[in-house]
């Protein structure tokens, strides 16, 4: 099976399996955004387990 091209360019798969994706509202409009709200828009971020099971189908996982 195919990977999906769009999830292999928003996720990847840490060591243990787990799902990681980076947060959302951190492209643009930053200057109204407080700078520990930015720090934390940065980190990324572990998936949900449901949210993680349809993400390693597209992945192909």
């Amino acid at each position: 099976m195919k990977t999906h091209s769009g999830a292999k360019k928003r996720f990847k798969v840490s060591g243990t399996g787990k799902i990681i994706h980076k947060k959302a509202n951190r492209g643009h409009i930053m200057e109204k955004k407080s700078s520990k709200r930015a720090r934390f828009l940065a980190a990324p971020s572990e998936l949900l387990a449901s949210d993680g099971k349809k993400a390693k189908k597209l992945l192909g996982i």
